[in-house]
């Protein structure tokens, strides 16, 4: 499970989230300066806004990782049981005229993939 965690692609992105965490600490240090050298409403709010932002990103990358450790391996490999085609199906009970227009379509499609098999 863990070593799903350590490629190459996984570890640029956990560095790339622990850079960006500290990084709106420092941002919201800077705001708190600005603010306590009389920058207004606006300059108190980011600097309480900056840490916030960083810890929202951390909780949803924790999900991400989470829903990675839980995911199957093997759901990325393509499956055996391929349908290339399904005959439709008629819809007898109920409206008739729904029954017949389902008729219809299927004598379509039939005209449809002989014409397509040139026979």
């Amino acid at each position: 499970m863990l070593p799903r965690l350590l490629t190459p692609r996984w570890v640029l992105l956990h560095l790339l989230v622990a850079a960006l965490f500290v990084a709106t600490f420092f941002l919201g240090y800077w705001q708190l300066t600005k603010a306590e050298n009389g920058g207004g409403a606006v300059n108190w709010s980011y600097a309480l806004q900056w840490p916030l932002y960083g810890f929202m990103g951390l909780f949803f990358y924790a999900k991400m990782v989470k829903v990675e450790l839980n995911r199957d391996p093997d759901e990325d490999e393509p499956g055996q049981d391929v349908v290339l085609y399904q005959r439709p199906r008629i819809d007898t009970t109920g409206d008739p005229e729904l029954a017949a227009y389902n008729r219809y379509l299927a004598e379509l499609n039939e005209k449809a993939l002989r014409g397509r098999d040139g026979s």
